[in-house]
């Protein structure tokens, strides 16, 4: 019996194995609904109503929920309009998403319209025609063997799924084909 792997583990305590498998007695909702919360919030910053879903989804009363909430917003663990500049800023910057494409973003995450609108006003019209000028560069350098209307089409279809109006990526991606076909002649 030496010889065998796993009979007998160290330190074998019949009372405390029995101990582990015994059931824990129930947590405290209010306890439970913050460390749901706060685990959300480690991995990144959270709207309300994002935490409330989250919440509601683990079947926390909507009283207890409401009130650990209030009690996060208090302290500054929950900030919509802080959530909303930082959120803005990494997808507009990140991922090129127009203020179309991040207005429907925000109002699915629950913020409030006027904090949304407060975040969406440091991408203005200029900022968000560079974004898009800097994409149809990055993206035209992987179409060099496409026919023109072919990258026309790619080119607007991307912009376009970016929240970006027709008319500015039309114009946007025309003005940079002409900009790379000036650039091919010298």
């Amino acid at each position: 019996m030496a010889g065998r792997r796993g009979s007998r583990r160290p330190n074998d305590d019949s009372t405390s194995g029995a101990d582990q498998h015994a059931p824990k007695p129930p947590e405290d909702p209010v306890q439970q609904a913050k460390d749901i919360c706060l685990r959300l919030l480690t991995v990144r910053p959270r709207t309300q109503v994002e935490l409330a879903q989250a919440l509601a989804r683990k079947g926390i009363e909507e009283d207890v929920a409401s009130k650990v909430l209030h009690r996060l917003d208090e302290v500054g663990l929950i900030d919509d309009a802080a959530f909303a500049e930082v959120w803005v800023r990494s997808r507009h910057n990140f991922q090129g998403l127009s203020r179309r494409a991040l207005a429907m973003e925000l109002r699915r995450k629950g913020v409030a319209d006027e904090s949304a609108e407060e975040a969406l006003a440091t991408v203005d019209s200029e900022a968000e025609e560079d974004r898009a000028r800097q994409l149809v560069r990055k993206r035209m350098r992987s179409l060099s063997d496409t026919d023109e209307s072919a990258k026309v089409r790619k080119l607007v279809g991307m912009l376009a799924r970016k929240g970006y109006a027709q008319g500015l990526a039309y114009r946007v991606v025309k003005d940079e084909l002409r900009t790379s076909l000036l650039d091919d002649a010298l």
